[in-house]
């Protein structure tokens, strides 16, 4: 990642973003500017629209921030490694948290799958979404992961491209070094999809329809039954260590 400016606050807008350009802004972003940070009219932040790349821009408005004016480019638009995390929803406060991890962890599409043992089957999309940005914001992160509606586990195996890497980390696999295992696996440039089902684990049908999936991998993640977030974080962690952009940045592919 190039110099990233980790002291100005940044701002996720949908807008497009040119210099001379003027966005205005939000009530809940001009009260976080205003209100919380106390920035008034020229005080600089950081934009990103997940397109345009980065820009800074001045804060504009008589009385409290009302819209930022677009000053220059700070660093080029880039894109996300073709990583899709695949996971059982959770409850509230650590679906969030898996969110936002998985957002830092460089996935590029979050995909909720309704399973068997699902305990949750109502997800709330927008506040994915809003989790997906805030996380973007906050790590310095261009691209905005995508955040697809929840379908079954069946639908979405019958729905995904097959030269996909599947990644399918199941606590019944035989307990061997994961970085070992992942190793072989060779290119990755057609994408990979990590999966993390529910805490109740896969029923047994589930598990055979997955290990009949071409171009899979059972992915044992070591001695200890792992919560479902972290085994979301440890899962992205080992993918992107072995396969990923953490070693292979020039290898970076757009969805």
């Amino acid at each position: 990642m190039p110099d990233t400016d980790f002291r100005s606050p940044r701002l996720y807008v949908d807008a497009p973003l040119a210099a001379g350009g003027r966005v205005p802004l939000e009530r809940d972003q001009a009260n976080y500017l205003g209100n919380v940070l106390r920035l008034g009219t020229g005080a600089n932040v950081l934009v990103f629209n997940g397109r345009d790349g980065e820009w800074r821009a001045a804060i504009a408005g008589r009385k409290r921030p009302e819209h930022l004016d677009i000053v220059a480019a700070t660093r080029a638009q880039d894109h996300l490694p073709d990583l899709h995390y695949v996971f059982a929803p959770l409850k509230h406060a650590r679906l969030d948290y898996t969110v936002q991890k998985a957002v830092e962890m460089g996935a590029c599409a979050l995909q909720p799958v309704l399973t068997r043992f699902t305990q949750v089957t109502r997800v709330n999309g927008e506040r994915m979404r809003a989790n997906v940005i805030e996380a973007a914001e906050q790590c310095g992160i261009l691209s905005l992961a995508e955040v697809d509606e929840p379908v079954t586990l069946e639908r979405w195996l019958c729905g995904r491209a097959p030269e996909r890497l599947l990644v399918f980390c199941d606590e019944a696999a035989p307990v061997a070094n994961p970085a070992a295992a992942l190793a072989p696996m060779g290119s990755t440039e057609q994408g990979v999809d990590v999966l993390v089902g529910p805490e109740g684990g896969f029923a047994e049908d589930e598990r055979a329809n997955l290990l009949r999936q071409p171009h899979t991998l059972r992915l044992s993640l070591g001695p200890r039954i792992l919560r479902a977030d972290t085994a979301a974080v440890a899962a992205l962690t080992l993918v992107q260590t072995v396969l990923g952009d953490w070693t292979q940045s020039e290898k970076h592919a757009t969805r």
